[in-house]
């Protein structure tokens, strides 16, 4: 199959979107005018269930929905479309609008180095032991999720994370040497020619770095263009660049976004995996949990046991965050720890290596590990499995019950506790 990639100016081509009243494309027109949008002919004609697109998760994980967006954006954007307002006008507004929606979650600007005098816009190393790198040529997707919180990359310049020069990261990481593992992400860095992939891996490879143990992958391009890994021009060689590493004594990770049991169905999907595998690449797997998507116990565990049949581990399950189109994809707290808990019982113990329901905030990740009832009250338990400080890691600590939470701002501390044990020290952290 040959790529073709699908966005505002053309999606009305698709042969499948006749399925759409008048009013809907309107309405995928006027919110992905906000959010980004793409598609691609691999997800129109293998993934999505046209003939109950309305519900399809599927369909909603990839084309822009009215409610994404509130009502007031959406009416003041509508207008501008309809008025045929010009291109200058329309892009203030969205401007306003897209700065409203939090495009920089997770304090994710703070995680971006100074090194030698220079600020390394293009990494990000929030977590001693991990560094993260976003290459310019893998700064999009073969196709965009609408929940994506990294929605800015595509969207705002001012906001966007990227580098091009390997040495930067090659000398920052050398400096460095509690940093196990390089994640490259994006966008997503599996859009890059391979030439450019080898460009990259082999700077780190000849930098013979013994402190490097770990390179890892960030991807959807499993699930959204499995071609990647098969048939593509240079898939071959990306796979041979993938074992050079394993055979260097580093290992080689594919986190790959894994949103529906139904993204594994097809034969090119398990035939890539089957390669990767082959190479020696370990694919883990990881999603947030999505209203209207993935919120039901079943779909996890069904999911995670499918996964773990083609020799993918689940790794994480992740809440959806504060970001973009957050109040359209929230489930509560709660009721997440409820479908992870309901999940996890119908799974055998060789796919229990999936941790959450987690919260990618500022300090860490914040793992929502139960309800319980402790001197009368009853109250979240919470756990660091990331932190900015490690030494927070491991340690539970406890904030109000509170059925209407969905993120961690929403969390108040237990127990009448002005603040959670952290915080002096994390705000230390941003003084």
């Amino acid at each position: 199959m040959k790529y073709k990639p699908y966005s505002l100016y053309n999606f009305r081509k698709i042969p499948q979107i006749e399925n759409l009243t008048e009013e809907q494309k309107f309405n995928i027109e006027v919110v992905g005018t906000v959010l980004p949008f793409k598609t691609n002919n691999y997800v129109i004609d293998e993934l999505i269930d046209w003939d109950n697109f309305e519900e399809d998760p599927l369909f909603i994980l990839n084309f822009p929905q009215k409610e994404m967006i509130d009502n007031d954006s959406f009416n003041k954007i509508a207008a501008l479309l309809k008025n045929k307002a010009s291109k200058q006008i329309v892009q203030q507004e969205v401007n306003k609008i897209r700065l409203k929606l939090n495009p920089n979650p997770a304090g994710q600007e703070s995680n971006v180095p100074v090194f030698e005098g220079k600020k390394l816009n293009g990494i990000q190393h929030k977590y001693k032991e991990i560094m993260l790198f976003f290459p310019t040529q893998g700064q999009t997707c073969h196709a965009y999720c609408t929940f994506c919180f990294r929605w800015p990359q595509f969207a705002l310049s001012e906001f966007k994370f990227a580098m091009k020069e390997a040495d930067s990261m090659v000398s920052y990481l050398k400096a460095n040497p509690k940093i196990t593992d390089v994640l490259f992400t994006g966008g997503d860095p599996a859009v890059m020619k391979t030439r450019f992939f080898k460009e990259y891996i082999n700077a780190l490879l000849d930098a013979d770095i013994p402190h490097l143990k770990n390179i890892r992958i960030g991807t959807k391009s499993l699930t959204f263009w499995p071609y990647r890994y098969t048939t593509d021009d240079d898939a071959d060689e990306l796979l041979e660049l993938f074992e050079k590493v394993k055979r260097k004594g580093i290992n080689i990770a594919l986190m790959v976004h894994i949103n529906h049991p139904r993204e594994l169905k097809t034969k090119v999907v398990k035939r890539a995996v089957k390669r990767l595998i082959s190479v020696g690449v370990q694919v883990r797997s990881q999603s947030p949990l999505l209203r209207k998507i993935n919120d039901n116990a079943d779909i996890w565990a069904k999911n995670w046991k499918e996964q773990v049949k083609m020799g993918i581990i689940p790794y994480y399950m992740f809440i959806a965050r504060d970001t973009g189109a957050q109040d359209y994809f929230a489930v509560t707290l709660y009721r997440s720890w409820q479908i992870f808990r309901n999940a996890y019982n119908q799974i055998s113990g060789i796919c229990r290596t999936v941790r959450g329901p987690s919260m990618s905030c500022d300090p860490g990740k914040v793992q929502v590990v139960g309800v319980s009832e402790i001197k009368g009250e009853k109250v979240f338990v919470l756990n660091f499995l990331q932190g900015r400080d490690s030494s927070w890691v491991g340690k539970p600590f406890f904030a109000k019950f509170d059925p209407e939470a969905v993120w961690f701002d929403d969390l108040e501390p237990a127990f009448g506790d002005s603040k959670f044990f952290f915080e002096d020290a994390y705000f230390e952290m941003h003084a």
